[in-house]
């Protein structure tokens, strides 16, 4: 399969054109409108300073749905123990640029560069990219955020600073969105820690019919951190 060059046009070739690796295309720009468009077609940009912008959409899927999340005896001890605390779209850039900077095992780069961020922290403030925040006191120890579409939570990356940190912050993240209906959440390629939470691989074909009905939902709009369904309680839980 030929690997697309975009242009100024916001379009996208066919998901099924992508390449074995899930390399679909590349070049355009992180415009609001191209991100949306990418994340509505199953799409999602992911490269490394120095080279094109890369658009992925891998065959199979990694996929978490809510009613369907694994948390283990230890981790329940950990949230009941209130040890940390849990907010919503409270410091958005604070976590991007801690997953952009910590670095983790067998990773001598970040895929997460300065266009990126810039181009994230605008779909924020447009109440489109969200933020899972995790506190032990009043210091910022773990994270995530993604992108929400209609009824589906596109996670882009997590930091932790202590021990379960981010762990906490997903599995409350995951039990807000199943209160509020939400349909699955892309966990986009797999790997073992979000396996132990209940994610599973899944045929591009189903993920992108199921994501199509997701986008049908007009379930939540603008900021978390404004509805009430994000502010109560915001203690691990």
């Amino acid at each position: 399969m030929p690997i697309y060059q975009l242009t100024k046009r916001i379009k996208f070739p066919a998901v099924e054109n992508a390449e074995a690796s899930g390399l679909l295309a590349y070049g355009g720009d992180l415009s609001t409108k191209r991100l949306i468009k990418a994340y509505e077609s199953g799409i999602f940009p992911w490269y490394s300073k120095g080279e094109p912008i890369q658009w992925w959409s891998p065959d199979p899927r990694f996929v978490l749905y809510p009613d369907e999340l694994k948390v283990s005896v230890s981790m329940r001890q950990i949230i009941r123990s209130g040890k940390f605390k849990i907010s919503f779209d409270r410091a958005f850039e604070d976590v991007i640029v801690a997953c952009q900077t910590i670095r983790r095992k067998d990773q001598d780069d970040t895929w997460i560069t300065d266009e990126m961020k810039d181009s994230y922290c605008i779909l924020h403030n447009e109440g489109i990219a969200h933020s899972v925040e995790v506190w032990n006191g009043k210091k910022l120890v773990g994270g995530l955020y993604g992108i929400s579409r209609g009824s589906c939570f596109c996670g882009e990356s997590m930091f932790s600073l202590e021990s379960n940190a981010s762990k906490a912050g997903f599995i409350e993240l995951v039990n807000r969105l199943n209160q509020l209906k939400f349909k699955m959440i892309d966990c986009q390629v797999y790997t073992e820690h979000l396996r132990k939470l209940g994610a599973r691989s899944v045929k591009r074909e189903k993920f992108i019919k199921q994501l199509k009905l997701s986008l049908e939902d007009n379930l939540i709009e603008g900021k978390w951190n404004n509805h009430s369904a994000f502010k109560q309680n915001q203690k691990a839980s």
